[in-house]
């Protein structure tokens, strides 16, 4: 089954490398052709009320049976004592043990990215087989990473097709806002699982970091659960510092220890071409509902340092999640990439790092699908630092 689901994963990352390549070369119109759905989009009714409560509408949750996000790197075990040393002692008293990786007392609510390519589609159908194995790979690669904990739970939505960030027609925004609706749902009956005191951590990347952006604002944002977020890990999409975190009421995390705060960045090798992701970034509006603009200044914290617009040397990343195409597994490797916050606020990853990463660096050395992975230990190693500073806080 792991067989298949890499299979699959494969077969969708070369499809969106060699489009994306063939864009880059010949023209730039023909983005809207390679990926843009032209079918009519058809809305589709809400789910029923207790559709969260069927355990079959989540990739991950507790007590799960093969549960993606349990996974762990063939290799763990070696670097887990660096990783757990980078824990930081001052937030905790000297006469504190180090808890165990395995014991993170928060609750994770992840959501997945985009892993819909579809010209015939606006949003997945979640009767799609192929789409759910997808998503259940993106779960394990990047939900994995925060593990410590035991409640991390990801829900199955109808996410939006790719080509819903490459066009600023209105369906776009209707698949997006159909995507969202299940999101929210889902978060909703996540809250009501989890204990009425237990911090909670939220995880997206890609399209999912895009639709945590707006659940913050919409269902946390104001609200006593706001007092319950230890960190959010708004990873590939960008936040805006004027448009977005005003509405999130929720601050860049400044430091390696802050809480109640924000985690994001988009990676790129050096030399980087950032023009087609600002162009996507541009069609969407902000939080506050106005056009992000030219030269927007968007959020990055180093997730090496955990230090807003911080640099990190390589030798400081704990470790990068290298796949195994074969196996269809991955181990890590330390010391290879380093990390750092440009004037342009984009986290730079120096040259192309000398990892068999696989054919899948997007055009202009983006590197938005190891976007978590080039850092997975250092994410994790994070994850548990920063809780272990929101227990002390409270």
């Amino acid at each position: 089954m792991a067989r298949k689901f890499l299979y699959i994963i494969i077969g969708l990352v070369v499809l969106v490398f060699a489009v994306l390549l063939v864009l880059r070369v010949y023209a730039e119109d023909l983005t809207e052709i390679a990926f843009v759905p032209s079918a009519k989009f058809t809305d589709q009714p809400r789910l029923a009320a207790a559709s969260y409560d069927d355990p079959t509408m989540w990739l991950a949750r507790p007590g799960m049976v093969n549960d993606p996000s349990r996974w762990l790197p063939s290799n763990y075990a070696q670097v887990q004592a660096r990783e757990t040393a980078a824990t930081d002692d001052a937030t905790r008293p000297e006469t504190e043990t180090r808890p165990s990786p395995a014991k993170v007392d928060a609750a994770v609510f992840f959501v997945h990215p985009t892993g819909l390519v579809s010209r015939t589609n606006w949003n997945a159908n979640l009767d799609d087989d192929a789409s759910r194995q997808r998503s259940r790979l993106f779960v394990k690669g990047m939900a994995s990473a925060f593990n410590a904990s035991s409640d991390v739970w990801a829900p199955r939505y109808r996410q939006a097709a790719i080509g819903a960030f490459l066009t600023d027609a209105p369906e776009a925004t209707q698949a997006l806002d159909l995507a969202y609706r299940d999101v929210e749902q889902a978060f909703d009956t996540f809250v009501k699982r989890i204990r009425p005191d237990q911090p909670i951590v939220l995880v997206g990347h890609s399209q999912g970091a895009f639709h945590l952006r707006r659940l913050i604002r919409d269902r946390i944002a104001g609200t006593p659960l706001g007092q319950r977020i230890a960190a959010a890990y708004i990873i590939g999409w960008p936040v805006s510092v004027s448009r977005d975190l005003p509405l999130m009421q929720m601050p860049a995390c400044k430091d390696a220890s802050s809480t109640g705060c924000i985690i994001s960045y988009l990676s790129f090798a050096d030399p980087p071409e950032t023009a087609m992701l600002l162009r996507a970034y541009a069609r969407r509006r902000g939080l506050d509902g106005k056009e992000v603009g030219p030269n927007p200044e968007f959020v990055c914290v180093n997730p090496i340092s955990g230090v807003e617009d911080g640099k990190a040397a390589a030798k400081d990343n704990l470790g990068t999640l290298v796949p195994d195409l074969v196996q269809g597994t991955g181990a890590l490797t330390s010391g290879v990439v380093p990390a750092m916050c440009g004037p342009d606020h984009l986290l730079h990853i120096g040259p192309p790092p000398a990892l068999d990463m696989g054919p899948y660096v997007l055009p202009g050395n983006n590197y938005h699908l190891y976007d978590m992975t080039l850092f997975w230990s250092n994410l994790r190693a994070d994850f548990s630092r920063r809780v272990a500073a929101f227990a002390l806080k409270r």
